[in-house]
């Protein structure tokens, strides 16, 4: 089973259009139905898989969900973690949270996506020279390969 329809990838994607067309920084968001392990282990094993860790100015942001285990996690990478404030990533999880828990799963995703752009743009505002390193599109696993 699909996690979302067809309309709800549509405006997640298109929320991450939205957030990378003011930042140089990417986006992604890695859906599998069941976690493997620890989440914020998985989602580093699709940061790495999506080539998140390669971008020039390392400031990538992978958003991990594991639907029906109901765990999610955020990865940034370095180039992130040496401007945002310690407490961001929190942030940005319970913003998140508070529509998982009302069973708004998209819209959530949405709010962070969101989140993280607004900081992407303060810290990395796009340039016109800027190019888009990574697909926006959502990458989907099956929870089982590593």
């Amino acid at each position: 089973m699909q996690a979302f329809t067809e309309e709800q990838q549509e405006k997640i994607v298109h929320a991450i259009q939205l957030a990378e067309g003011r930042t140089s920084g990417e986006i992604r968001l890695a859906v599998e139905p069941h976690c493997k392990g620890e989440p914020m282990d998985r989602a580093a094993v699709y940061f790495r898989r999506l080539g998140m860790d390669k971008t020039a100015q390392h400031n990538g942001v992978l958003i991990y969900i594991a639907t029906d285990d109901h765990q999610f996690a955020i990865v940034g990478d370095a180039g992130i973690h040496a401007k945002v404030s310690p407490d961001f990533w929190e942030e940005t999880k319970e913003l998140m949270l508070r529509h998982f828990k009302q069973g708004d799963l998209v819209q959530g995703l949405i709010e962070g996506i969101v989140h993280a752009g607004e900081q992407l743009q303060r810290f990395f505002p796009r340039q016109d020279d800027d190019v888009n390193e990574l697909p926006n599109d959502i990458a989907f696993g099956d929870g089982k390969n590593d």
